[in-house]
């Protein structure tokens, strides 16, 4: 597959100066941080492909050979860095990241616990972790706290973390003989370039363990369950979701723990319906209660109260009650509980009651008339009796 031209990637022409190109690249790693999108795998590969890009039109050295000879001219271990993962691009690029996001909406996020700076080891950073959670529409209209049950990796007690057993030290690697790093050189007509990759022996610490810990063998972490309260704010959807920073999977030897994300499920209500922010309850009222009108007790979320059916109400209609639906996330004021009011029609009346209904069907009344919008929206009550007749 032919590798897209690096100014297409970024957005800029071939003369854009290397404010522009750094602008450029920040907005398309912002657009395609991984932890702007989670698990979208195409994401990360774009905010790859911008990295790869940056690197070589941020450099004056390496842009003048790319607009000679393209991408011929940026063959892996041709002074092209050799990223293991996206935590090593955030560490090459701290201060592109640094300036860019900062204290944004995501806090420090992108510039703590995603790895470590060159020449610092902070351990291997946790993994995240995803727990659905189902609630009832009242926990969702009045909001919740819950405690969740979650098997995750913890930090050992034993080694406290360290992965080494009590007593041991560590030792320089073999490997990269402590730098941490693994360099390639190699050379062709466009001259020398050095490939630059962390030590995968060491981890990039440029020490290893002489005796691992007997409880976690050296990874600094093992399994558990914890029991962790997390607060449900009133008004969440199916689908949202609640990122707990630092509650997922501890990392190794010492590294930061990954976040658990909780992702809200509601249940299936047998009353109610959810419409947005507005809720849906069928009510059934008999024939002479619409025509002469009530006040029924019905359900809400919110517990039980009184609605005043006015004389004549078609079935079908709609009332609305005011500030009885779910609170607005992040806004004011809370939405409407819509009553759909139905007609009940009975399935079985003695001859008494047959006779009675007949004489009431002959009067004008009772009969729908021609240009009444409700007589279209559907079969009159009358209409709807002559099935038990049948």
């Amino acid at each position: 597959m032919s590798k897209r031209d690096y100014y297409e990637i970024l957005g800029i022409n071939r003369d854009a100066s290397q404010d522009e190109i750094k602008k450029a690249y920040r907005q398309a790693a912002m657009a395609h941080h991984p932890d702007r999108n989670p698990n979208n795998r195409d994401a990360e590969d774009k905010f790859k492909e911008a990295t790869e890009a940056y690197e070589v039109l941020g450099d004056n050295d390496k842009r003048q050979r790319y607009d000679r000879f393209g991408h011929e001219g940026m063959k892996p271990g041709m002074d092209f860095h050799g990223y293991r993962d996206v935590n090593d691009i955030f560490i090459n690029f701290q201060d592109i990241f640094g300036q860019a996001f900062g204290s944004s909406i995501f806090g420090d996020a992108f510039n703590q616990g995603r790895g470590r700076g060159r020449g610092t080891f902070n351990g291997i950073p946790g993994s995240d972790l995803k727990i659905r959670l189902s609630l009832t529409l009242e926990e969702i209209a009045a909001g919740v706290e819950k405690k969740l049950k979650v098997k995750r990796y913890v930090g050992c007690e034993t080694c406290r973390g360290s992965g080494a057993k009590a007593g041991s030290s560590k030792t320089s690697c073999h490997v990269c003989g402590g730098s941490g790093e693994i360099r390639q050189v190699s050379r062709s007509v466009f001259g020398q370039f050095v490939n630059i990759s962390t030590c995968q022996n060491c981890s990039g610490e440029g020490q290893v363990i002489r005796e691992h810990c007997s409880s976690c063998r050296g990874e600094g972490r093992v399994q558990g369950e914890t029991t962790i309260k997390v607060n449900i704010p009133a008004g969440v959807s199916e689908g949202n979701y609640i990122p707990l920073d630092g509650q997922g999977n501890a990392g190794q030897r010492g590294g930061p723990a990954g976040d658990l994300v909780v992702i809200i499920e509601e249940e299936r209500h047998k009353l109610f319906i959810r419409n947005g922010d507005d809720v849906i309850l069928d009510l059934l009222i008999s024939f002479p209660e619409a025509v002469f009108g009530t006040e029924v007790e019905i359900p809400t979320l919110y517990g039980k109260t009184r609605l005043k059916i006015d004389a004549g109400t078609q079935s079908g209609k709609y009332l609305r009650m005011k500030d009885k639906g779910f609170p607005r996330l992040r806004q004011y004021g809370k939405g409407e509980q819509l009553v759909r009011v139905n007609v009940w029609v009975p399935t079985k009346i003695n001859s008494k009651e047959k006779d009675l209904l007949k004489q009431m069907s002959a009067s004008d009344n009772i009969k729908p008339k021609e240009g009444d919008k409700s007589a279209n929206a559907e079969r009159s009550f009358f209409e709807k009796m002559k099935d038990i007749f049948k």
